[in-house]
């Protein structure tokens, strides 16, 4: 427990004052009597009043704001294995460094909560509890090419998302990343559950001392879809997606948050007819006569182009948008459906992989149509921001949850997971930078496209 180490000036002067007081009543006992009888008894009233609470700041600290110093609220869950956050490195803020390239290095601190200490883990995500049997997956953490990236510090992100609001929007994987930061706050405080609707897919979040909010909204291909067949040819299902029309699931409810998190990636592998202006004009991987193959990087780009332009044309919006970038899935040894699985121990190091084939093409569509999409904000002085988190996580073979995400008993169908991750693990380093990019808001991110993608290993 931290004390004071010195108090406010006009505290001291109190304290001295008193203390006078209090050696004249003391230093003489035969004076002492003869004082008190000629001491009004308001006065002497005041007097003891006034040295009780000289006296209990002394042995009794008052808590501190959590903004000054970081310390968990009286009311955090507690356990055995949470590090004090005044433990945490506190790292100044290097204003030129480029935070998404870098290495994974070893962090025997983490992890900072468990699979028993934060119930927002899914049991596909909860590796530990469905028999994983090791460890090292958790201790590792980013490490920037010439700096350093703090340690997610939740007490810090409450405080600086005090009476702001945001919002996840995409996929299970974007879902994901909304756990993680459930679990990583529970250091210091849970939020309570304030859905308007029963559906797991539309969640709301409020951290009531905080004013703070956070939801997900599902919307896997971010525009309008609709399932047409649900086995289709590969029998994940065969969907409809209107490229051109807004997912109003989404598009109607953002304009109140303050952050906008948006990510899309692996649903475009399944098997999708496109319509534009109602009319169908081709597919990806449908197996429709007559129908023309435009690929799924067809439907990505347009896609992202007009959530984009969603976005930008919502009259009340004035939050920042935050484009996560796509996460590679590491299926080694066969495809998803066909004994694929992810069963390497630790991460890459930089020189050991490229960003290449579909991962590629998927991340630098994106980076398109954000730049496009940035451009057009800034006229009407809206923000967007990229979340790049493609090259830390493409090293990250490790953190997936492979066969842990069921008990290996049960009687269910499912494929190898390698595509979401491990909680805790290393998409916990996504939080790590998101604290890491508003602290820095409006200081070094300007209106240009981050460089990152131009320093990725490319081939």
């Amino acid at each position: 427990m931290h004390t004071f180490s010195s108090l406010p000036s006009s505290h001291n002067s109190l304290s001295f004052s008193l203390s006078q007081m209090k050696l004249l009543v003391m230093e003489h006992p035969l004076r002492k009597k003869s004082i008190l009888q000629k001491t009004p008894k308001m006065v002497l009233l005041l007097v003891l009043v006034l040295i009780l609470f000289t006296l209990i700041p002394l042995y009794c600290p008052i808590p501190r704001p959590l903004f000054l110093w970081g310390s968990l609220s009286s009311s955090s869950p507690s356990s055995s294995n949470h590090n004090d956050i005044d433990g945490l490195p506190k790292v100044k803020l290097d204003e030129t460094c480029d935070i998404f390239n870098g290495e994974w290095v070893r962090n025997p601190e983490a992890p900072y909560y468990t699979n028993t200490t934060c119930w927002a883990i899914h049991d596909h995500q909860n590796c530990m509890r469905y028999g994983r049997p090791d460890k090292d997956f958790m201790k590792w953490r980013w490490k920037p090419d010439g700096c350093e990236l703090p340690i997610f510090n939740p007490a810090q992100f409450l405080e600086l998302m005090r009476g702001k609001s945001m919002a996840f929007v995409g996929d299970s994987v974007g879902r994901n990343q909304m756990q993680s930061l459930i679990c990583l706050l529970s250091r210091v405080k849970y939020p309570i559950d304030v859905s308007y609707t029963p559906d797991e897919k539309f969640k709301r979040w409020h951290y009531t001392d905080y004013n703070f909010t956070i939801a997900t909204f599902w919307s896997p291909f971010l525009v309008r879809s609709k399932e047409a067949d649900p086995n289709g040819p590969t029998l994940t299902g065969l969907f409809k997606l209107y490229l051109d029309e807004f997912d109003e699931d989404w598009t109607a409810q953002i304009d109140e948050f303050d952050y906008v998190i948006i990510s899309a990636g692996h649903w475009f592998f399944r098997p999708s007819i496109y319509y534009e202006e109602g009319q169908v004009v081709g597919c990806n991987y449908c197996q429709v006569d007559n129908l023309t193959d435009l690929t799924k990087y067809y439907g990505y780009q347009k896609a992202f182009r007009t959530a984009f332009r969603a976005i930008n044309g919502l009259k009340n919006f004035k939050g920042i948008t935050i484009l996560r970038t796509f996460a590679p899935a590491h299926f080694e040894n066969g495809i998803w459906n066909q004994g694929g699985d992810c069963v390497r121990k630790r991460p890459f190091r930089s020189n050991e992989t490229r960003l290449d084939g579909f991962n590629l093409e998927l991340y630098m569509t994106q980076l398109k149509e954000f730049k496009v999409a940035q451009e057009e904000g800034s006229k009407r002085g809206l923000k967007f921001r990229l979340l790049d988190t493609t090259q830390a996580m493409l090293l990250r073979p490790d953190g997936h949850p492979s066969h842990y995400g069921h008990w290996p008993h049960e009687n269910v169908t499912l494929y190898n997971d390698c595509v979401h991750w491990c909680l805790p693990g290393p998409i916990d380093s996504w939080n790590d930078f998101l604290l890491h990019m508003l602290k820095r808001e409006g200081r070094i991110y300007g209106g240009n496209l981050h460089s990152s993608y131009r320093k990725l290993r490319i081939r």
